[in-house]
């Protein structure tokens, strides 16, 4: 039942396949175009070796910006907790600045700021210094030394030379005449 054509030619065994190259390049030639072959093969060997050192220190890059944001992150949530820690301190009246639970809130202040010390944070001092916008928010002014800090209400924190949170202070307005507000 099956037909078988006739008209169909058979490859001869001696002719080369149609892909393949002819032979007409002398040895030289030849020589020279594997040379430059391997070449090729060489420098994208480099290429690719270099992309991936480079994926490599991106990808390092990376997971330390991402330390260094989660660092900062988790600073930042602490904060407000050692703002109220010293607010409960400070509104111990005299007569009991002495009590036991208050010293405990103290020594409890105090490793909490040298727990934040340890990772890098340090506390920004801007009483008595000139007004600097990247590290101070200025909320107000009061009497006092014109564009210097003359009261902090909020205390403001450096992490690794970067501010994360800018000090909440107020400006002397250069009114010298009425007492500048006490200090923080």
């Amino acid at each position: 039942m099956t037909e078988q054509r006739s008209d169909s030619v058979a490859p001869d065994a001696d002719s080369p396949p149609a892909d393949a190259p002819e032979q007409t390049q002398t040895p030289e030639e030849l020589i020279a175009s594997l040379r430059a072959e391997v070449e090729a093969a060489h420098a994208a060997r480099l290429r690719a070796a270099a992309d991936y050192q480079n994926l490599q220190r991106r990808a390092q890059e990376e997971r330390a910006e991402f330390g260094r944001y989660q660092l900062t992150a988790s600073v930042l949530n602490f904060l407000p907790v050692l703002d109220d820690l010293e607010r409960a301190v400070e509104s111990a009246h005299d007569d009991i600045k002495e009590h036991p639970w208050v010293e405990g809130v103290k020594l409890v202040m105090s490793k909490f700021r040298s727990v934040l010390e340890s990772a890098g944070v340090t506390e920004i001092h801007p009483l008595g210094a000139p007004f600097d916008p990247a590290k101070h928010e200025a909320v107000g002014s009061a009497p006092g030394p014109d564009g210097i800090v003359v009261r902090v209400l909020r205390r403001g924190y450096v992490l690794n030379n970067k501010v994360i949170r800018a000090a909440m202070v107020l400006v002397g307005d250069g009114d010298r005449s009425a007492p500048p507000p006490p200090a923080e």
